[in-house]
């Protein structure tokens, strides 16, 4: 009895979450990166936090050229399912890098396939992001300030939107550091401007590394992409050769967006000079940004119980096999819509998992992109627009969910999303073995047939354990 009524409870937690608005992350943010060996630390942390939006990476020349770094970063998006994330490089700097050779050769993800050619220009990339989001916006500088100096003199929405400048550099009066010198010019230009420039130091610890060996174990016991990136680099062959991987560098960009006051700093009319301060706590930072507990994920619940012997008999086997093969967030999300639909349906896990899938491509959050859905109205096909509902946030009362009246129905959907557009379809061959299987069913025991829904139920478990939401739909970028 008492599991029953904490569903229920479940059931109303999510029913109060598609009819309000739900959270907005605190920061939008740009990166510019220049490919430096810190920065996939640094990208890595930002990408990991919910409470930061990632709109766009750009590139320039600095530690790797701009064509290299592109390819470093994309591997990196692609690493974690973020191919839609736009990155466009800065072609314009006069600087001319000579590719360190550690930081050439660090894999920061498969690089097959990835042209530099394919990017856009930095500065056109900013202009369409402008266009499509209005919200406040931080550009995070890793390398150099020549894309911000560039976009400042080249984008009339630029100083509009941008809100600060967050620089990775030595300090306020250092004119001998390397992202300082990489392009002098853009330096001394921006440290000008009236737009508050926040310039980020590292952690100066003497001969002690930053990334100790507690703080490494820490992170290898986190279950998440993000951890598990961060990880095997630092526990790499080449990270062991190379001192400087330990250090606390440029991600102490990503522990100051989210934890100022753990820094000292000594403002000086629009430039803030932030030494971090407090090492404890701030390793603490890094450990609950990876674990992507920057914010409250709930509207009326703070977790979901991850024990199996919580859940009812048929599934508890099957919880931790799902959880450790898609992920703590596939797993709420799964429940909460099988609890909404009220009953395990494979479509709806279908559902599920698209959205996720969806949400990962385009490496944003709920509520945020535009749904078009062609299941139609007719189960067990349309049971699909209840998984994409609650894993997207994209609801009817938000105006964000339609389904197309299209005559041909089919267990696909179209994701808008920053003046992009992307087409998902179930691949064919699966979706012609569950509609077949789910027919034979209903066929032999007949919809009013407690049998029926018994069979359903079980295929679906071992569907939701089954099926790789990164290897069962085909992805088209329409727009």
């Amino acid at each position: 009895m008492i599991r029953k009524i904490l569903f229920i409870v479940f059931g109303l937690a999510i029913n109060l979450c598609l009819y309000s608005h739900p959270w907005k992350p605190s920061h939008y943010v740009i990166i510019d990166t220049d490919g430096g060996t810190d920065d996939i630390k640094t990208i890595t942390m930002l990408l990991a936090s919910p409470d930061v939006r990632v709109l766009a990476i750009t590139v320039s020349p600095g530690v790797l050229s701009a064509e290299n770094a592109y390819v470093k970063v994309k591997s990196l998006l692609n690493s974690f399912y973020h191919e839609g994330l736009p990155v466009g490089i800065n072609r314009t700097s006069r600087y001319k890098s000579e590719d360190f050779p550690v930081a050439l050769e660090k894999i920061w993800g498969s690089e097959e396939g990835i042209s530099p050619a394919d990017a856009p220009e930095a500065i056109a990339l900013m202009n369409n992001i402008f266009s499509a989001e209005k919200t406040k916006i931080s550009f995070i500088n890793l390398g150099s300030l020549s894309t911000a100096w560039t976009a400042l003199n080249g984008l009339a929405s630029f100083s509009e939107q941008v809100n600060e400048f967050i620089w990775s550099a030595d300090g306020a009066d250092d004119t001998r550091g390397f992202n300082y010198n990489i392009d002098k010019n853009a330096s001394v230009m921006m440290l000008k401007q009236e737009i508050p420039v926040k310039i980020v130091r590292s952690f100066d610890l003497g001969n002690e590394s930053f990334y100790d060996n507690e703080l490494i174990g820490s992170i290898s016991t986190i279950n998440t992409p993000y951890a598990k990136k961060i990880s095997e680099f630092l526990r790499s062959d080449l990270a062991k050769s190379h001192k400087f991987s330990y250090s606390g560098t440029d991600e102490m960009v990503a522990v100051f967006l989210h934890h100022p006051e753990l820094f000292n700093t000594e403002v000086s009319g629009n430039i803030s000079d932030c030494v971090p301060a407090d090492v404890k706590a701030i390793k603490d930072a890094v450990i609950r940004i990876l674990e992507g507990e920057t914010i409250e994920e709930h509207q009326v619940i703070r977790d979901l119980p991850f024990d199996p012997a919580f859940y009812s008999d048929d599934i508890s086997p099957y919880v931790t096999d799902i959880i450790e093969k898609h992920g703590h967030n596939e797993w709420d999300i799964g429940v909460f819509a099988s609890e909404m639909h009220r009953h395990l349906g494979v479509f709806e896990i279908v559902g599920v998992k698209m959205g996720i899938r969806a949400l990962e491509y385009f490496c944003t959050g709920v509520d945020e992109f535009e749904l078009l859905a062609f299941a139609g109205s007719t189960p067990p096909l349309s049971c699909m627009i209840d998984g994409l509902l609650v894993s997207t946030g994209a609801t009817p009362g938000h105006g964000l969910l339609t389904v197309s009246d299209d005559p041909v129905k089919k267990p696909a959907a179209e994701f808008s999303y920053m003046n992009r557009k992307i087409r998902m379809s179930l691949k064919p061959e699966l979706a012609d073995k569950i509609s077949a299987e789910l027919k034979e069913i209903n066929f032999i025991y007949g919809l009013d047939s407690d049998i029926y829904w018994e069979l359903v139920r079980e295929k679906t478990i071992r569907y939701w354990r089954d099926l790789d939401r990164h290897e069962i739909f085909l992805i088209e970028e329409i727009e």
